[in-house]
């Protein structure tokens, strides 16, 4: 359940997906908390493992959700097993620790003292950057657990230079020496790691080794990938394709904070990739993988507890704005983790419209504050704001300059606006005109609101005309998205039509002549119906107008039918008909006892030479006997008894193609044993010859 997938490349298509030039990212909620109980269920009791039980409980607790007492029984258990056996493994002995953390599980005296030791001969033993991650930050641990145990590095900066001797000059780090691949994920661990033995050292450092780390954390910001909406994110480039960006940044983010959170370090990283980090996390939503929500919970805790600046979200309960509602619009700024967040002024900087991004209709508009929800919001519009598509820019300016060094906001926030309303449908009308000189025959007024009874009548030498006009509440014209005008017949054969829009006007057309073969020559009696349907369109409709007569030529021989349509409209989606298939009667068979006369018959000559090679006296005298020889040897009649027996099971149940394949395989063993044993027994003979 909590095995990380190899989902590196879905998860980044869907980041592409919510990273556009404007997005809406919401701070963790009750969403998320309703999906880690769903996410993170215990299996009796307790998790398949100790890391596996550590993410859930640690996913838990930042959410605020109490699970300890479901758990604790059980979980406990197995990390007394662990702490107090010599022979664990330092993972299982790091993430015991880890649970021990949360659920304060009852250890013994000693226990600490035991895994103290186990965890320092691991130090001084390691080769590997996993092996110092989990001695270094599992010291770390029983230090914060265990105050009275005496917890210290011998010689810590050997230790850091250990660790410091795998980075590489790109900012990425290599898991062992042996191997020259670089990753960003073990950066994020080296940097824990190193931040661990600042934490276990007696004394100070080289100023001189933390700048080189901290050169390093340069070079690695400078591989940051980013979306064009202030998004940033970690990936890997190729040495662990298993890591995709979510767990890659997560290890990040764990392992810049646990750095900066010396004070000796003195790292700073700036306020808007901090933002953009933040904001790569909220924009994934909420994962369907364990491990993937674990890395998105603990890494968004960093961000709210570290050394640099927490960073403030701004998001809305709604980017829809109803002009005839007169609804207002609404913005919160929280935390990442949804904390509340200090006192703070929301402006409207500009209002860009989608036809228009060269002027906006809202200039520096600061938003009014509601108390009782924590809600900023704006109740009034201009006269001049209309329906459509904006985007809507935010800045955020905290009331106390001392916030400043405690909190850092996006210097623009952009968020997708679509103001919607009801748009006015007048001058509705459908006319039948005759196709020569354009005269009207026949001409009806519509509402388009409700449902009509139209009766027309038409050949195919005439037109059909619809034309309508559509306006939004400030009179300007209005162009939908959709707007489709369909012809069905009483065959239930259907025709549809796009209805074009050019300044206000909406307007279609329908030459019966040219469109004959379209409508496969059918006459009679064809429905009438319009649709006209947009996002930012209050009142979308789907109108039946009525019918219209056509009489249409006779269908010439050659032209094409029109296609058989099912009296039931979802039968298509209904059970298919059951394909029966009558197999050829099978051939009669010999008798069986002439099938036993011919397996006789084949037999027959492998019986005669056994007898012949008694008769000629064959002995194994010649077999080699030496080691190297005789191997061959026998390997080689081991491959044609082999062969031997592929052709029984040919015989009683393989197919030829299987058959065949086993055999190339075998040629080409018998090929090699064959030749090597008859080139020794040359050897051998002509050995006997010389002497």
């Amino acid at each position: 359940m909590m095995a990380g997938g190899n989902v590196r490349f879905l998860v980044l298509i869907l980041a592409v997906a919510i990273c556009g030039a404007a997005s809406v990212f919401q701070p963790i909620s009750d969403s998320h908390r309703s999906a880690a109980l769903d996410v993170f269920v215990p299996v009796d009791g307790s998790y398949k493992s100790l890391e596996e039980a550590y993410e859930a409980l640690k996913t838990l607790e930042i959410l605020g959700i109490d699970k300890k007492s479901d758990l604790s029984s059980k979980t406990c258990e197995n990390v007394v097993k662990v702490l107090q056996s010599s022979s664990s493994t330092l993972k299982d002995a790091f993430y015991a620790l880890n649970v021990n953390g949360i659920l304060k599980c009852k250890i013994g005296e000693a226990g600490p003292k035991d895994i103290v030791s186990q965890l320092q001969a691991g130090v001084k033993d390691a080769k590997l950057l996993l092996d110092f991650y989990y001695s270094v930050r599992g010291l770390v641990l029983a230090k914060e657990q265990f105050p009275g145990t005496d917890i210290s590095l011998g010689d810590a900066e050997a230790i850091f230079r250990s660790i410091k001797s795998l980075s590489q000059s790109d900012g990425r780090w290599r898991y062992s020496s042996n191997n020259p691949e670089s990753s960003t994920f073990a950066a994020g661990l080296a940097y824990e790691t190193l931040a661990g033995v600042i934490l276990l050292a007696p004394s100070e450092f080289d100023p001189s080794l933390i700048q080189s780390v901290k050169t390093g954390i340069l070079k690695l910001s400078d591989s940051i990938q980013k979306y064009d909406d202030g998004t940033f994110y970690f990936d890997e480039k190729s040495v662990d394709a298993s890591q995709g960006p979510i767990s890659t940044t997560a290890s990040v983010i764990r392992g810049l904070t646990s750095f900066a959170a010396s004070e000796s370090t003195g790292l700073n990283l700036p306020g808007d990739k901090i933002v953009g980090l933040a904001k790569f996390f909220l924009g994934v939503g909420i994962p369907g993988d364990a491990k993937d929500f674990f890395n998105q919970i603990d890494a968004l805790a960093c961000l709210e507890d570290n050394k640099f600046s927490v960073p403030l979200i701004l998001s809305l309960p709604s980017t829809a704005i109803s002009l005839t509602k007169k609804e207002p619009l609404k913005v919160k700024v929280s935390t990442v983790l949804g904390s509340k967040a200090p006192a703070l002024s929301v402006k409207l900087t500009q209002a860009l419209s989608s036809k228009s991004v060269d002027s906006s209709v809202i200039n520096n508009q600061e938003l009014k504050f509601d108390a009782d929800s924590a809600t900023y919001f704006l109740d009034s519009f201009p006269k001049n704001f209309d329906i459509g598509k904006y985007t809507f820019v935010f800045k955020i300016v905290l009331d106390e300059s001392a916030h400043e060094k405690v909190y850092i906001t996006e210097a623009q926030t952009k968020v997708p606006i679509a103001a919607t309303g009801a748009i006015s449908i007048e001058n509705a009308e459908i006319a039948v005109l005759d196709s020569d000189i354009g005269s009207v025959e026949s001409q009806k007024k519509l509402d388009l609101t409700k449902d009509g009874a139209v009766s027309l009548s038409a050949n195919h030498l005439q037109k059909l005309r619809l034309s309508f006009q559509l306006t939004t509440p400030l009179g300007n014209a209005f162009k939908p998205h959709q707007a489709f005008f369909k012809l069905k017949h009483e065959s239930q054969v259907e025709h549809i039509f796009l209805v074009k829009t050019s300044g206000k006007k909406s307007e279609l057309v329908l030459d019966f002549l040219g469109l004959v073969e379209k409508l496969y020559y059918l006459s009679g009696k064809y429905e009438i119906q319009l649709t006209i349907g947009d996002a930012s369109m209050e009142n979308s409709l789907l109108s039946n107008i009525g019918h219209i007569e056509l009489d249409l030529p006779e269908r010439p021989e050659k032209a094409t039918r029109p296609p058989l349509q099912s009296t039931e409209p979802y039968s298509r989606y209904g059970p298919k008909a059951e394909i029966s298939h009558i197999f050829r009667i099978p051939e009669k068979l010999p008798a069986k006892q002439l099938s036993l006369v011919f397996l006789g018959v084949i037999v027959l000559p492998f019986i005669g030479f056994l007898i012949g090679l008694t008769r000629l006296g064959v002995n194994i005298k010649s077999f080699p006997s030496s080691t190297g020889s005789a191997i061959s040897a026998l390997l080689f009649h081991c491959g044609i008894g082999a062969v031997l027996l592929l052709y029984v099971l040919f015989w009683l149940k393989l197919d030829l193609f299987t058959t065949l394949k086993a055999l190339s395989l075998l040629g080409v063993f018998l090929l090699f044993v064959g030749h090597r044993t008859l080139s020794q027994l040359a050897s051998a003979s002509n050995k006997l010859k010389s002497a």
